[in-house]
């Protein structure tokens, strides 16, 4: 007999929700993480006082260098345990290419550092592949997943305003935030001179009016402190520390193990399915094999690629479930300039406002959707914060002087941040490093990914277009990034690809219920199955594939077909 009913490999964004849907439905499961427990009450720093936090929550020069890529992540001291160290788990770049990998390896993953952006993806992303050409037709539409996203919203919290906007789909919203004076400044200027660009309040997974359901797992509506990238010990924002755990918990048919890297999955030639996961205990490197019926692979787009690499058997010699070659390959994330495009907006000098809210504006895709005729194909949107300048660093001055110059807040400034979305290229691609090892004996990650003509060129209008909004609301003194800097890949940290749904098992892994073609008990369900990224953020997408494919698990189960 396995030793489990289910195994859930990875317990963020994607692993959580796969545990409270397979435990709900009656299935003993496992959830194993790799990195520490974690837990909210004893763990999270949101509630220390400034003066409470060590070196002021400044992390120590010394340390910086243990750290990725520390001047695009919020690292603090009460926080940088959310974070993965160098020495942790190297990975190397081909010549001439850049590769950002931000990762966290503890109970709940990346649910606890994400923004909370939570968009649902329209009719057209669905079918953007199959329409030009670019990658495998998505083997799901959106009738598809739409009841989905209705069941994770309702359930995560949504906060959000319904626009009736065909390139944004409306969901189940709580009540959404405000626009600052700015913003609304932006939005009637620029919907007035280019009516097919809607600008709306973001949504965002934190709680302005919670549910009885919400209330009843400890959680409480947002206090709009601006402490999200610390934990939220209110539990307002969707974690899967915070809501799906705890729920997945009370049905009593959860077991989690932390501190239990997957090493592979074992691989049953004769039953021709997977029967059970290889892990090595991060603290002893001692190697266990837990069993089940079906096991569900939601480590991370980049993890769970290089899970099915190492999985090596007679049946799969170039990785488990790999006859099509397009494990690893595919790798896709988000592209934006590197810095936002700003200006300053006239007036509204009577009025102040310092942030505080967890929502940015918005304004969805109008490129190659309400508006045509571009030189690429896809589009981008805009993520949008308007609020007046503060207290400035760079005023000179101590003590009394020092206030006085400060008493009087600068102007209104608009910020402008592109996010296009990124074509499937199969030559974008993880493979493991032939010869390094980390720490605990597995192979490094190789990454060899580069950014095509079409996403320079979406960029270059963005930025245009930013630039022209600008103008059009009046706003001076307006900064442009550099027109070909772009974030390299992986920088926006929506990691997709690499084991990627298709209708065709000769060019997919994956068919439209997040079945591996080739091992028909195994699930992949985080950001790895993606065919395409849309220009929205994904993590909404990834919790409703994931609801649907762990009731589709369980409905084979039941009828004794897994």
């Amino acid at each position: 007999m396995p030793d489990f009913d289910a195994i859930v490999i990875g317990s963020g964004m994607s692993g959580g929700w796969a545990a409270k849907e397979l435990t709900e439905r009656g299935l003993k499961t496992l959830v194993l993480e790799r990195g520490r427990d974690i837990d909210p009450d004893k763990d999270f720093q949101d509630l220390k006082l400034p003066w409470e936090r060590p070196h002021l929550d400044m992390v120590p020069q010394v340390e910086l260098q243990d750290y990725y890529l520390t001047d695009r992540i919020p690292l603090v001291e009460t926080s940088k345990f959310l974070w993965t160290k160098h020495d942790d788990q190297p990975y190397e770049t081909a010549p001439g290419t850049s590769y950002h990998w931000l990762r966290g390896y503890h109970l709940g993953g990346r649910s606890i550092t994400w923004a909370r952006v939570s968009l649902r993806w329209n009719e057209q992303d669905f079918e953007n592949n199959l329409r030009d050409g670019h990658g495998v037709d998505w083997p799901i539409r959106y009738s598809d997943i739409a009841p989905w996203y209705d069941r994770v919203e309702k359930f995560i919290g949504v906060a959000g305003t319904s626009e009736g906007l065909p390139n944004l789909p409306d969901g189940i919203f709580q009540r959404g935030w405000e626009m600052t004076c700015a913003e609304k400044h932006l939005k009637e200027r620029v919907e007035t001179a280019f009516p097919t660009r809607k600008m709306i309040i973001g949504r965002v997974a934190n709680l302005s009016d919670p549910t009885e359901e919400q209330l009843e797992l400890g959680r409480s509506p947002c206090q709009i402190r601006s402490y999200c990238s610390k934990g939220c010990s209110f539990r307002a924002y969707f974690s899967s520390v915070n809501a799906t755990l705890p729920a997945a918990k009370r049905t009593g048919n959860l077991t989690v193990i932390p501190n239990a890297i997957c090493h592979s999955l074992v691989y049953d030639d004769a039953q021709e399915r997977v029967t059970g996961v290889r892990i090595i205990d991060s603290e002893t490197k001692e190697s266990r094999v837990y069993s089940a019926k079906i096991v569900f692979l939601c480590g991370s787009t980049i993890p769970s690629a290089m899970i099915l690499m190492s999985s090596l058997s007679e049946a799969f010699p170039k990785g488990l479930g790999n006859r099509s070659d397009q494990v690893g390959r595919n790798l896709m994330d988000h592209v934006s300039p590197y810095e936002p495009i700003v200006g300053t907006v006239p007036g509204y000098l009577d009025r102040y406002y310092k942030g505080r809210r967890p929502a940015p504006a918005y304004i969805p895709r109008y490129a190659n959707y309400t508006e045509n005729e571009k030189d690429f194909v896809r589009g981008f949107g805009y993520q949008i914060m308007g609020m007046r300048e503060g207290v400035s660093p760079g005023i000179p001055g101590v003590g009394e002087a020092l206030k006085l110059a400060n008493r009087e807040p600068g102007p209104w400034r608009i910020r402008l941040m592109p996010q296009g979305e990124v074509l499937p290229n199969p030559e974008n691609r993880v493979t493991l490093h032939p010869t390094r090892t980390d720490k605990w004996g597995m192979p490094i990650a190789y990454f060899d990914v580069r950014h095509g003509e079409n996403e320079i060129k979406m960029m270059r209008a963005a930025v245009s277009d930013a630039i022209e909004m600008l103008k059009v609301a009046g706003c001076t003194n307006i900064r442009q990034p550099k027109l070909d800097h772009l974030t390299p890949s992986g920088d926006r940290i929506h990691e997709m690809g690499s084991a990627r749904m298709g209708r065709d098992p000769a060019t997919s892994v994956l068919n439209g219920f997040n079945q591996c073609h080739d091992v028909k008990n195994l699930f992949i369900t985080d950001g790895a199955c993606m065919a395409s990224t849309s220009s929205v953020n994904p993590s909404l997408t990834y919790m409703a594939l994931t609801a649907r494919a762990a009731n589709y698990a369980a409905d084979l189960l039941a009828k004794g077909e897994l």
